[in-house]
């Protein structure tokens, strides 16, 4: 037994040489492994027991010290840092955002402000400074946009926007939604046709329907993408698209459209079910979307040529 006891505390004392030994060899060679020491404000005898801790830690500083954008990170977990903080004097490991990940999670804060619905990455990411004005028949929308964000226009009135297929109609109003949003703006951007459909699926789905559609009334600023572009039916119509517009107009909620067909072209398609011809409730409809916007069209290149 005491054998026994002698070969344990023999081993027990050997590890604690070879852990002291590693800790300190890593303490004196390694720059960086010495400051997250030091920083640890802990006895060396605590600070061994983590020494491959920190020795990761130190291997992912030293990546960020030498990286450039978050593209770059070389860290198990990109954008983060495994870092160790001494809590009641007690080491606890965490991951922390590198400075590139705090300036991107800054920069995407704002989208906490919108609803996005069936739309692309490249109209989540539009910006107004990426907005190409070259193209001088692009001017009128452009410049709408930017008194209206210059508080120039009145803000209860949107904007019906309509033009050949492909000419960045969608981006152009997306960019402004955007900026509406890095203001603390409550915005939405719907793709019209795709909405129509989910919500049609989610009729008889308790709740689901009545808190996309509630939402969609009342959001602060609404933008009802390639609206003409879905096949018309007198419940789409009628009981949602009317009843979506009359709330808006009653509440001078600012809402904005895109399209492919201008408003006159609209009322024709709106007219036009697969029963019927109903020109009076078309033009209700048509009545409203004046009531709530201002037209322009915009004919321009085809950017998805």
């Amino acid at each position: 037994m005491d054998s026994l006891k002698k070969a344990a505390k023999e081993k027990f004392g050997s590890s604690k040489i070879s852990l002291e030994n590693a800790y300190r060899k890593k303490y004196d060679e390694d720059t960086t492994f010495r400051e997250i020491a030091n920083k640890l404000d802990l006895p060396p005898e605590e600070l061994m027991k983590y020494t491959s801790q920190i020795e990761l830690s130190a291997k992912e500083l030293n990546h960020c010290k030498k990286c450039k954008n978050i593209l770059e990170c070389q860290n198990e977990v990109s954008g983060y840092v495994f870092y160790p903080v001494n809590n009641d004097n007690q080491i606890e490991f965490c991951y922390i955002p590198c400075k590139y990940k705090k300036k991107m999670d800054k920069e995407q804060e704002y989208k906490k402000n919108i609803m996005y619905f069936n739309i692309s990455r490249e109209i989540k990411d539009a910006c107004m400074k990426n907005i190409d004005t070259r193209d001088k028949k692009r001017y009128p929308a452009i410049k709408w946009i930017d008194d209206y964000l210059n508080d120039k226009l009145p803000y209860h009135k949107g904007l019906y926007l309509d033009g050949n297929f492909g000419c960045g109609k969608t981006y152009l109003l997306s960019a402004m939604f955007n900026e509406l949003a890095k203001r603390g703006k409550q915005v939405a951007i719907i793709y019209y046709p795709e909405f129509l459909r989910a919500l049609k699926e989610s009729f008889n789905i308790e709740n689901e329907f009545k808190e996309k559609f509630n939402y969609i009334k009342s959001v602060e600023y609404l933008l009802l993408d390639d609206i003409g572009a879905d096949s018309v039916t007198e419940w789409s119509r009628d009981e949602i698209l009317g009843t979506i517009l009359q709330y808006r107009m009653e509440e001078k909620l600012p809402t904005f459209f895109t399209s492919n067909l201008t408003i006159d072209e609209l009322e024709v398609h709106l007219s036009m079910t697969s029963k019927q011809v109903d020109k009076v409730k078309a033009k209700r409809i048509i009545e409203r979307i004046k009531q709530l916007s201002s037209e322009i069209t915009m004919i321009s290149e085809n950017k998805r040529k």
